[in-house]
């Protein structure tokens, strides 16, 4: 829901996106059977909601496309838009997977702000929603889900969609169980790491330190080819290398826990 570094500019065409993840720089599984769509609220969905619009969420759609099957991560705003995509792309949606519990990427209720989310999802599609397990009850309490409604998962669980399997990377900092999604080569990353900067840790659940250990360690095993996929347009880009993105990002600069508590911890 913010971030350390702050840079808003356009973004490309969603359809050019999948094309990108699906090996133009690092090597596909799936050739043309993997389905990847990265949607921007305001633009490609929920047109005309000025507060999708200042917010500049990305969701995504990720699929096989030969069982014609897809998950939507992150539905938040005009969810009826975002299964209107996968419909015309000839998907059916089987699931959502949610990075955290923050509204603007699962819907609900904080700090004044209701958006439209999981809940409305699924009243149109009784799909399951995918959490952490240390996110659960932070989803809860901002959403009108009930327990029934989730999938909780341990970290490294795979969620498979078809035949494309989608590894659940535990990324806790900005959120407790704040999870990325790593897939054919693509790491779709919610607001744990942006193009520039990562996500804020001064909200409730917030821990910089452990954020540090989840930039630091946990993503360092996604290889330098992988395309990095954030949770919201903070770049002029809307996608990049995750080698170009350790160089330039200043939250990879410190050399140490300390250090980076001092440059981006609290006040």
């Amino acid at each position: 829901m913010a971030v350390v570094s702050d840079t808003t500019g356009s973004t490309s065409e969603a359809g050019e996106d999948r094309a990108r993840c699906a090996g133009t720089h690092g090597p596909s599984t799936f050739d043309d059977r993997f389905y990847f769509r990265q949607l921007l609220a305001g633009r490609d969905f929920a047109v005309g909601d000025p507060v999708a619009t200042q917010m500049v969420n990305f969701s995504y759609l990720i699929g096989d496309r030969d069982t014609a099957e897809c998950v939507v991560v992150d539905p938040a705003y005009g969810v009826r838009g975002l299964l209107g995509v996968a419909e015309a792309d000839g998907m059916r949606l089987v699931g959502a997977l949610v990075t955290h519990y923050h509204p603007d990427h699962c819907g609900g209720t904080m700090m004044g702000m209701r958006i439209e989310g999981a809940a409305e999802l699924l009243e149109i599609a009784q799909v399951p929603i995918h959490v952490q397990s240390a996110e659960a009850e932070w989803v809860l309490k901002v959403t009108d889900l009930a327990v029934d409604d989730l999938a909780v998962h341990d970290p490294g669980d795979v969620v498979q969609v078809g035949t494309v399997p989608i590894e659940l990377v535990h990324t806790p900092g900005h959120t407790p169980g704040s999870q990325c999604f790593y897939v054919n080569n693509c790491l779709v990353s919610g607001d744990t790491l942006f193009l520039d900067g990562c996500g804020r840790t001064d909200l409730p659940g917030g821990d910089p330190e452990a954020l540090y250990r989840s930039l630091t360690e946990t993503l360092s095993r996604v290889p330098d080819d992988a395309i990095l996929f954030p949770g919201h347009q903070y770049s002029v880009e809307s996608s990049d290398l995750m080698g170009d993105t350790r160089a330039r990002n200043m939250v990879f600069k410190p050399r140490s826990a300390e250090q980076w508590l001092r440059m981006f911890g609290p006040g």
